[in-house]
């Protein structure tokens, strides 16, 4: 683009303009009006000697100006931060918009302290900070949380800290305004609950009161924090319980539906569905003298030898046997079953120290899969390579880690300790690999309803998955208990948001993994000082789900400031089917 003097003769005389001369790449060259000066003559009235020579030096400055402008935007630097954002926590926040309940008891409970800050929109936007792009408490403040579209009054990186301290102190009262908020609006059913527990690892060495070290899911010797986690019969959570590293699952089942139903009244009678480390006389007991039921799985190997042996007994080709069909329609075992029904006898050691014994009427249903037996042999057979390779160089027992199970260590008076293969325990391994146990008081409930009851406990170790891969909820760094419960309460929002979008909004269309995948992947980059270039892609499956069903602006490419507006006003409290927005 360029300016020049233009000199027309007319009826009047020599009249001048400065032109300007630009090319489209749709039209090409073309030159056009810029400004009209006059004629020559009536200039020159005004005092002007050389009307021509004027203004040419007037063009050649505009010029001049037109380059260094030009050079200047060609050599602009980036500038402090960035020009992306962050849009696809949109349908987390549309669900959170449904949950007023949870909103107005979060504002209710944290005015009492009057905090400098908005304690429910930090914590939310902590929140869907963290389903965005995981990260350190200090990056989310300083790169996350700026790239949202969330409003946040904080100022400083102490204020996130201090965010995460307040609602980590009031963590089991948040979950409970939580719950209650979803029974509101979404409802819940705890005709059956799931429960399973995990553990989280830290970055340090040294213990506290809460930090302790044990039995690590990773088989690492750090410092853990234990998590149990309860289920509805629709998999939403609808509890969580933290507790020290070193102590037993088991009780925390029984503390978590019984504080559960207390504060959220719940009278029903609930089926607790749990996995074998979770199975105990004192559970058993609890559930039947509250009047709820249960199922548990429990290891054939544990049976006294009297069942042992009666269990080699059984034929398996009279067990009754469930089919599927594989990829060319042929009907394969999915898994055979062999169930029994008698009185059982329990015995346990009460708070007191007093032995409780009692007889629980049970239906029992041994399971055998195939596809689970060729995947526990080769597991086996893994283990044992191992055990016999380390054997032969009488490697140290810290070395040997699961394969241990396989050896045994034997020291001789006045001799240095050998290890020896354990014949007869890969025997046993080998003899019950594929088969399970499912213990249930439910006597009236059809074998092959307890199994796929039991089965959908897959959802629990789900969102186990979703909270330590996508969320990055380990390894934690922050240090002070209040802290670290904070840390892992924004965690356990941001999964329930997950869970109700992807049960009670998408109805299962998409698994957990793509819809996180495109709350990553969406996000836009600042066009104008207004409008924004979309980066979703086409082949995003969750997004054209969206478009048709939700908002057809979420695939635009231009995405406007009216958009944006529309997007954070958003309430999925229904399933998208036949959505409106409110």
């Amino acid at each position: 683009m360029r300016y020049f003097l233009k000199k027309t003769n007319i009826k009047k005389g020599e009249y001048l303009q400065i032109y300007i001369s630009e090319y489209k790449r749709d039209i090409g060259s073309r030159n056009r009006c810029f400004k009209s000066i006059g004629y020559i003559s009536e200039i020159k009235d005004k005092g002007i000697k050389d009307p021509v020579a004027y203004y040419q030096a007037q063009v050649k400055k505009m010029n001049e100006e037109l380059e260094e402008k030009e050079t200047s935007e060609k050599a602009k630097k980036i500038g402090n931060q960035s020009p992306k954002r962050y849009a696809g926590y949109i349908v987390l926040k549309g669900i959170a918009n449904s949950l007023t309940f949870f909103e107005k008891a979060v504002r209710a409970l944290s005015n009492e302290r009057q905090f400098q800050y908005d304690v429910y929109n930090l914590m939310m936007a902590l929140v869907y900070a963290r389903a965005t792009f995981p990260a350190s408490k200090k990056k989310t403040h300083e790169d996350i949380i700026p790239l949202l579209f969330e409003k946040v009054d904080e100022s400083s990186y102490s204020q996130i800290l201090s965010c995460c301290e307040y609602i980590g102190s009031e963590y089991d009262k948040f979950i409970s305004y939580l719950t209650t908020s979803i029974k509101k609006t979404y409802g819940i059913n705890s005709s059956e609950t799931y429960f399973d527990c995990t553990n989280f690892y830290f970055e340090i060495d040294k213990e506290d009161e809460f930090k302790k070290k044990g039995p690590s899911k990773e088989n690492r010797n750090d410092p853990i924090v234990g998590m149990g986690l309860l289920l509805d019969k629709n998999q939403i959570p609808i509890g969580m319980k933290l507790y020290p590293g070193n102590e037993s699952e088991k009780p925390k089942i029984r503390e978590v539906i019984s504080s559960l139903k207390k504060e959220n009244n719940i009278t029903g009678r609930t089926i607790q569905v749990a996995d074998k480390g979770l199975n105990c006389a004192r559970n058993i007991y609890e559930a039947i003298n509250k009047g709820d039921g249960y199922i548990f799985s429990k290891s054939l190997k544990k049976m006294s030898d009297r069942d042992i042996e009666w269990f080699k007994g059984l034929d398996i080709s009279n067990w009754d046997i469930v089919y599927e069909k594989d990829s060319n329609g042929k009907n394969i075992e999915k898994y055979r079953y062999y169930t029994f029904t008698e009185g059982f006898n329990y015995s346990f050691k009460n708070d007191l120290g007093l032995n409780v014994t009692f007889t629980a009427n049970e239906k029992r249903i041994i399971t055998y899969n195939p596809k689970l037996r060729m995947k526990k042999i080769l597991e086996i057979n893994k283990m044992v390579d191992k055990a016999r390779n380390l054997c032969l160089y009488q490697a140290k027992k810290d070395e040997f880690g699961e394969s241990s199970k396989f050896v045994n260590f034997v020291t001789d008076s006045g001799k240095k300790a050998r290890v020896e293969i354990d014949e007869e325990a890969i025997a046993e391994a080998r003899m019950f690999a594929g088969y399970n146990m499912l213990v249930t008081s439910e006597t009236q409930l059809s074998d092959r309803t307890v199994y796929n009851i039991y089965h959908n406990l897959w959802r629990i170790e789900q969102t186990f998955k979703m909270m330590k891969s996508y969320l990055d909820a380990r390894p934690v760094f922050v240090s002070s208990l209040n802290t670290i419960k904070g840390h892992f309460l924004i965690c356990y929002i941001g999964v329930v948001l997950e869970r109700l979008l992807e049960f009670n909004v998408l109805g299962c269309s998409f698994s957990f993994e793509k819809i996180m995948n495109f709350i990553h992947d969406f996000s836009l980059v600042r066009m104008d000082s207004k409008n924004y270039i979309n980066l979703l892609t086409s082949n995003d499956e969750v997004g054209e789900f969206l478009e048709k069903h939700l908002s057809p602006e979420i695939t635009n490419y231009i995405i406007t400031p009216a958009n944006i507006s529309n997007f954070l006003k958003l309430k999925l409290n229904k399933r998208l089917d036949g959505f409106e927005s409110i």
